[in-house]
């Protein structure tokens, strides 16, 4: 079962204001200009490549905002792996409705597609071992929700959604504390609620034996460590905390670092420098 949900409420939003962009304030020209808007179409999504689909629940709304008339049928599920050349959707309404959402629908669906397929080849890469693939907070202004929805439905994880989710201490915290790790733990610490909780980033063996010694935390980003010292840093933490493994991890990388004994692979390039699968709405 495809993992990935988000509410109408939180899509239509994003939709509806990409629908707004593309309209500008004369709308679809070129469709009424042939004066066949209201001509019934039936269309059909295809994958011109083979991936992981997500965005449908988006894709349908950039029709349905535009005519509650429009019928979306969805062949597959955000999840769902697909050949090329397989049906993803079907799609009928008034020609107004069906071209002048087209554009927005297809690419919020290969964009997210995309993400989707770049996470499972990646999570197939890493299976039999105990690493989640996760993603970060590297995502596009205004579609962060969405990019680490397409993570999930790709078999992914979600890191931190906002800067408010945890407390994650960096270099630039270390340093903004004189330098020293234990004053940036102790600091954290005091501020911290009984739910939240606190993760440290260490670049070297040494922060991280510091770090243990001085009470730990309950997740240590290993950052851009080669997998010997991956497998020192999991046995010095010895299951007491999230082992996070962070930096330089490619497909061909990522099977040797999850063989570390990791628990998260952390990936910024699954959001940040996506291609779209390709997927094409023709006119049946």
């Amino acid at each position: 079962m495809n993992a990935a949900y988000l509410p109408s409420i939180m899509w239509e939003p994003m939709v509806r204001g990409a629908l707004l962009e593309d309209f500008g304030i004369g709308g679809d020209v070129t469709t009424e200009a042939l004066g066949r808007s209201d001509v019934i179409l039936q269309a059909v999504f295809s994958a011109r490549k083979a991936g992981v689909i997500a965005g449908l629940p988006g894709a349908a709304l950039a029709f349905s905002l535009l005519n509650p008339s429009v019928t979306f049928d969805a062949v597959v599920e955000d999840g769902q792996r697909v050949e090329e050349g397989e049906t993803v959707a079907r799609v009928s309404g008034p020609a107004r409705a069906i071209l002048g959402g087209e554009r927005t629908a297809l690419n919020l669906l290969c964009h997210l597609s995309g993400i989707a397929s770049t996470t499972r080849s990646i999570v197939d890469i890493v299976q039999g071992t105990k690493a989640r693939v996760c993603c970060t907070r590297k995502t596009l202004p205004g579609l962060r929700s969405f990019q680490k929805y397409a993570v999930l439905a790709g078999g992914g994880s979600n890191h931190r959604y906002r800067l408010d989710d945890a407390i994650l201490i960096k270099d630039n915290h270390i340093a903004l504390c004189g330098g020293s790790i234990t004053t940036t733990l102790d600091a954290a610490r005091q501020r911290a609620g009984h739910l939240m909780k606190i993760e440290l980033e260490v670049d070297t063996l040494e922060q991280l034996e510091t770090a243990l010694e001085h009470g730990g935390a309950d997740a240590f980003l290993l950052d851009n460590m080669s997998t010997d010292q991956l497998r020192t840093a999991v046995a010095l933490i010895d299951g007491r905390a999230v082992a996070e493994a962070s930096g330089g991890i490619r497909p061909d990388t990522a099977r040797a670092i999850a063989e570390t004994g990791v628990d998260i692979l952390s990936l910024g390039w699954l959001t940040q420098t996506v291609t779209a699968l390709d997927i094409g709405l023709d006119i049946a």
